[in-house]
């Protein structure tokens, strides 16, 4: 890369992080080509990106972001997994981390706060945001058949009532 693409990269990772919800860093010393592609299918299917980054221009990149706190972690043949979703990215790479120990998490960051290696995991283990949108409104709609079930057992009990009294009369 020359000068002009190392400053437009720099710049580009710089925008990309201002939106992300969260960073994971990783090592991936060791997998294949078919495996890099397997992980990133994985993270675009959840709504996530991995990218795999210039240690240096990436600490340039990290500069003025929230994400500033995670700089000394770009060390050696690293990855980044990010996310606008704050659960996405940590939970496909935990995910992945399991099935291949080629993967390495080293930690990561939710906005401000640093998370270490068990951070990541924990946030991990958490449900995604639509998986709470979607309990949420089970919850909040299960009243309201309840209620609706409610009102509507006296008004169809009185119908029959009314019905009966008007087949007799007219029997």
């Amino acid at each position: 890369m020359d000068r002009t693409q190392k400053k437009d990269w720099v710049g580009s990772l710089h925008g990309t992080l201002g939106e992300a919800g969260l960073v994971v860093v990783t090592h991936y010393m060791g997998l294949t080509v078919a495996e890099m592609t397997a992980l990133r299918g994985k993270m675009r299917a959840a709504g996530a990106s991995f990218k795999v980054t210039k240690n240096r221009l990436t600490k340039l990149a990290l500069e003025g972001t929230e994400y500033e706190n995670i700089a000394d972690l770009f060390t050696g043949p690293t990855a980044i997994a990010y996310s606008a979703d704050p659960v996405a990215a940590a939970k496909v790479a935990a995910e992945f981390a399991k099935t291949n120990d080629k993967l390495k998490i080293l930690g990561g960051s939710l906005g401000t706060l640093r998370l270490d290696v068990a951070g990541v995991q924990a946030l991990a283990t958490l449900p995604s945001l639509d998986e709470l949108r979607g309990k949420l409104l089970g919850m909040l709609s299960t009243p309201a058949t309840r209620i609706a079930g409610v009102l509507q057992a006296p008004a169809g009990q009185l119908a029959r009532v009314l019905k009966a009294k008007a087949d007799k009369e007219a029997a």
